[in-house]
């Protein structure tokens, strides 16, 4: 059986016989959709992809301390930027502002 290896909710890796279904890049903590072109454009020149990692949903890259990429996710960038905003620079405040405009 194929292993893929995902981040958690705490920011620590774990193997899953699911396949993650957002990625993200773990220097400057964003995920987003496999089919992101910034994302692509940078794997396909080589780079990125040794800090790339793996997510089996959203609410896990939230939880784990991401944003949403502003090119792959322009609404909820839009959120996200609102919710910092609101939050006054605490990253912690604004992932439970977020978290709430998203619904979850």
């Amino acid at each position: 059986m194929k292993m893929y290896t995902l981040v958690g909710p705490d920011g620590k890796l774990y193997e899953s016989a699911r396949k993650g279904t957002f990625g993200g890049y773990k220097r400057e903590k964003i995920y987003g959709r496999f089919d992101c072109p910034s994302a692509n454009r940078a794997i396909a020149k080589g780079q990125y992809v040794q800090h790339r990692v793996f997510f089996a949903d959203e609410i896990t890259a939230i939880e784990a301390g991401y944003r949403p990429c502003g090119n792959c996710m322009k609404e909820r960038y839009s959120l996200w930027k609102q919710a910092e905003g609101q939050a006054s620079g605490d990253r912690k405040r604004a992932r439970e502002i977020y978290r709430s405009l998203c619904g979850y």
